[in-house]
């Protein structure tokens, strides 16, 4: 017999991402399994809503008013359809209604995210790199904004485009508005968070080498101290993903949201508000649930993924 070493076969890729850091503290955390297990759930229904949701709640030729206030689970006394979730006074079944008013909240609550996410890390990249007036001058404005409520922010500038924008154009425009205003609200958590870490960054020796090859200041910015800031930013997007969802149905919640033919999960809840004094307690209850299991899910894998990136709280 050869009393040769047998070759060590190294560990495959799926092998070294299982076995790493980051995904063992993922599985070692139960509630941030489930949460997760949640999340995906909820968003999985959302984007694949017209597969899943038994009727059209917003085709107005396929609503049944004698299929009104629906009990769930019950046979409708009249037409003896049973809905999971029950109905409303227009007969639009609440399970449907909640998967595509999901579609609608997720869809305003990740734009906004993207907007502001762009806006504040490009703002606070050119405050920490560039320094001086410039710096000084995007400081103080997030400043300002920080010290009033976002939801306030939001109020404004929904309000101020809405009065910009032509009457007849405004509830197609709704979408965007909300969007916008969602976005300018919450960019300051950006901006000071990457300035913070870029005047960090910016005095390290691999930007140094940047420079002196000839590398202008955005090629600077964008290739070599954007990435390594980048792991405090996730984490504000994911957390913030969660409070745009909530700031959007709450925007509805006052009247000022997503019109009646688009609902979001906000204005679900302003129409089941109407009927809970009247009995038809599940026209409100079930679209608050979601809200509340989507929120939660998402702020705590948003907990984890701040522990998790960050050695220091660990």
């Amino acid at each position: 017999m050869s009393d040769e070493p047998l070759p060590v076969i190294p560990p495959s890729r799926l092998a070294r991402f299982w076995d790493s850091d980051l995904v063992y503290s993922f599985r070692s955390s139960p509630v941030t399994v489930v949460a997760s297990v949640m999340a995906f759930l909820l968003v999985l229904a959302a984007i694949f809503a017209p597969l899943i949701a038994p009727y059209d709640p917003f085709d107005p030729a396929s609503l049944d008013l004698s299929d009104g206030f629906s009990r769930p689970m019950q046979p409708n006394e009249i037409t003896g359809k049973v809905f999971w979730l029950g109905s409303d006074g227009q007969g639009r079944d609440i399970f449907s209604a909640i998967l595509y008013g999901s579609r609608v909240s997720l869809l305003v609550g990740a734009a906004s995210v993207v907007f502001s996410l762009i806006l504040g890390v490009g703002l606070g990249l050119v405050a920490g790199y560039v320094g001086g007036r410039t710096e000084a001058l995007i400081m103080r404005i997030a400043d300002i904004q920080l010290s009033f409520p976002a939801i306030l922010v939001a109020l404004l500038v929904f309000g101020v485009a809405r009065g910009l924008i032509p009457p007849a154009a405004q509830e197609q425009a709704t979408l965007l508005v909300l969007v916008i205003a969602i976005g300018l609200a919450n960019w300051a958590q950006y901006a000071r968070t990457v300035r913070g870490s870029t005047l960090v960054e910016k005095n390290k020796v691999y930007v140094d080498a940047a420079r002196l090859i000839g590398l202008k200041a955005w090629p600077v910015m964008l290739k070599h101290v954007l990435p390594n800031v980048a792991g405090p930013v996730l984490v504000i997007a994911t957390i913030n993903l969660a409070l745009a969802v909530i700031e959007e149905a709450t925007l509805s919640f006052l009247g000022v949201g997503m019109p009646p033919t688009q609902p979001s999960l906000g204005t679900l809840i302003r129409f089941g508000q109407q009927y809970l004094f009247s009995g038809e307690w599940w026209i409100l209850l079930f679209p608050s649930l979601v809200l509340i299991l989507l929120a939660l899910s998402i702020n705590l894998f948003g907990d984890w993924l701040r522990d998790a990136l960050n050695p220091k709280l660990r």
